[in-house]
C-alpha cells in the first residue's frame, strides 16, 4: 500500500524532465482531436407484455448497469394468518433457489463485483442488481433466481430467526419509527395497517409454506416491473418474455385500504416526547397528493442548510412564539396508491409537549383560514421540485422513481411533466389541503412520558 499511495506525492519536476525533449506549445503543433463517437439520447422506454409485466428502460450509456424487479408485495398485502411474512421474505433474498444455491449467488456476485440488494416498503419490494455493464447476463440469472424460483429450505428459514430479531431491535431504537408504525396501525382498518416488522408473536413463526403461498399470490407478472438503467430495452423484454413469465396472471386479490382514524399512545420513561397527528390525504400521483406535498414545504419538512435550524418554516416560527422550551417540528406527508397520511410530527420535552403540538395545529389551521402569501406559495414549490430533480440525479433514486411509476400506471412521467404538475398548484389548492387536514377525522400516535401529552380529541 505505501508504494501505491507514494505514486500520488512525485514531485512536479519529475513530469517536467520528461518532456524536456518535445517543447511545448498550445495548442500542440500537428495535432488534432479525434473527434469524440456521438450516441444518440434516449428517452425512458415503458412497454407491457401479453403477459401483465411492465418493462422500463433508459439507455445512458453507463459502465454500470442496474436492473431492478419491482413487486406489489409489500406488507399491506399480508394476511392476519400471515403478519411479518414480507419481512422476512426480504431478509430471505440471499437463500438457495431452485436453480442455485446460497453460496453460489453470494460467490458469483462478488466475483464479478456486482452487489444484490432487496428493500421493502408497505406496497412494493424491490430486488436490484448493480454491476459493470459486460457482467450483466450473469448476473441477470442470479435475479431472476431469487425473484422467481424461491424455495425456502426449512432450515434456512429457520435460521433468519436472529436476522429478524436484530431488524427488530434496531428499529425499536428509534423512536420515529415507532411512531410512524403506531400512527398506520391506528389510521387503517386494514392493508396500511400492516407493520414493516414482524410482530413479537410471530417472530420464528412464518413458515416455509407461508412463504411460499405468499410469493405464489403475489410474484405474478400482472404485479411486477422490471427495470433497468443503462440497459437496452430490448434486453430487458427478452427477460421479461422468458425468465420471468414463469409466473404469468393477475395474482391474488388486493383489499382496498380502509381509514378510520384513532389513537395509540405509548407510555414510557423517555425525556422526549413524540407526537404524530394526521389525517387522511392525496392518492400517489393525484393533483391533491401535490397540493399537499407543497403545504408540507410551506409548513416545513426539515431544514434545508445542514445542521442548520428549521427557522423558515411556518411550524417553527409559530411553536417558537408559544415556547421557550426546545423542540423540533416538521410536517409529515406519505401517499400510496388508493390513500395517503398528513400531519405534523414534533418532538418536545415532556413537559411542553401539549404547548408544541397545540401550536403546530394552529399553524395549519392559520394555512387553512388563507393565511398564506403567493410568496410562501412560490418558495415551496421551489423546494419540492428542487428537492425532486436533485433525487433523480441519482441512478438508485431514479430506478425507484421508474419502478414506482411503471407499477402504478404502466407509463412513465418525464421530469417536465413533474414540474409542471408542482407549478399548477395554486393558493386555492393549498388552502384546500390544509382545510382538509383541519376538518377531518384525526389519528394520533404518540411514545414518551405523556403527562402533559393531548388525547386526540382535545386537538
Amino acid at each position: 500500500m505505501r508504494g501505491v499511495r507514494s505514486l500520488n506525492n512525485l514531485p512536479k519536476r519529475c513530469y517536467a524532465a520528461a518532456r524536456r525533449s518535445e517543447p511545448l506549445t498550445e495548442p500542440l503543433a500537428g495535432l488534432k482531436p479525434s473527434p469524440a463517437a456521438s450516441l444518440p439520447t434516449q428517452n425512458v422506454q415503458v412497454s407491457k407484455l401479453p403477459n401483465g409485466l411492465v418493462i422500463a428502460s433508459l439507455e445512458n450509456y453507463s459502465p454500470l448497469s442496474s436492473v431492478g424487479v419491482f413487486v406489489k408485495a409489500g406488507s399491506r398485502f399480508e394476511t392476519m394468518e400471515n403478519q411479518g411474512v414480507s419481512h422476512v421474505l426480504r431478509l430471505a433474498a440471499n437463500l438457495t433457489t431452485k436453480g442455485a444455491s446460497a453460496f453460489k449467488i453470494c460467490r458469483a456476485v462478488e466475483a464479478l463485483g456486482g452487489s444484490l440488494s432487496v428493500t421493502s416498503s408497505r406496497e412494493t419490494i424491490m430486488y436490484t442488481v448493480d454491476c459493470l455493464r459486460d457482467h450483466l447476463d450473469s448476473l441477470m440469472e442470479y435475479l431472476v433466481n431469487v425473484t422467481t424460483a424461491q424455495e425456502f429450505r426449512p432450515w434456512e428459514v429457520e435460521e433468519l430467526t436472529s436476522r429478524v430479531k436484530i431488524d427488530k431491535a434496531l428499529a425499536q431504537q428509534c423512536p420515529q419509527i415507532g411512531v410512524i408504525e403506531k400512527l398506520h396501525e391506528a389510521a387503517y382498518k386494514n392493508a396500511l395497517s400492516n407493520s414493516l416488522y414482524c410482530p413479537d408473536y410471530m417472530v420464528g413463526h412464518v413458515s416455509s409454506n407461508q412463504l411460499q403461498s405468499f410469493v405464489e399470490d403475489n410474484f405474478t407478472t400482472g404485479r411486477m416491473a422490471l427495470v433497468g438503467l443503462g440497459v437496452k430495452h430490448s434486453v430487458l423484454k427478452q427477460v421479461g418474455e422468458g425468465l420471468l413469465s414463469v409466473r404469468s396472471g393477475a395474482g391474488a386479490p388486493v383489499a382496498k385500504a380502509v381509514y378510520r382514524g384513532g389513537e395509540l399512545r405509548v407510555q414510557n420513561n423517555d425525556s422526549l416526547v413524540h407526537s404524530l397527528i394526521a389525517s387522511e390525504a392525496g392518492v400517489t400521483g393525484s393533483a391533491e397528493a401535490n397540493a399537499f406535498t407543497v403545504l408540507q414545504r410551506i409548513l416545513g419538512a426539515g431544514p434545508h442548510v445542514k445542521r442548520g435550524a428549521n427557522i423558515t418554516s411556518k411550524m417553527s416560527q409559530g411553536i417558537a412564539k408559544a415556547t421557550t422550551q426546545p423542540f423540533d417540528a416538521t410536517a409529515f406527508n406519505a401517499s400510496y396508491s388508493d390513500s395517503g397520511l398528513f400531519g405534523v410530527y414534533t418532538i418536545a420535552q415532556a413537559d411542553s409537549a401539549g404547548e408544541v403540538i397545540q401550536a403546530a395545529i394552529a399553524q395549519v389551521r392559520a394555512v387553512a383560514e388563507g393565511n398564506v402569501s403567493e410568496a410562501d406559495i412560490t418558495r415551496a414549490k421551489n423546494q419540492v421540485k428542487t428537492e425532486y430533480l436533485m433525487s433523480i440525479e441519482s441512478s438508485e433514486s431514479l430506478l425507484e422513481e421508474l419502478g414506482a411509476q411503471a407499477l402504478t400506471t404502466a407509463a412513465y412521467q418525464p421530469p417536465d411533466a413533474i414540474v409542471q404538475a408542482i407549478d399548477a398548484v395554486t393558493q386555492g389548492d393549498v388552502v384546500k389541503a390544509a382545510k382538509k387536514f383541519v376538518d377531518g377525522k384525526k389519528t394520533m400516535a404518540a411514545s414518551g412520558h405523556l403527562k402533559n401529552t393531548p388525547f386526540v380529541d382535545e386537538v
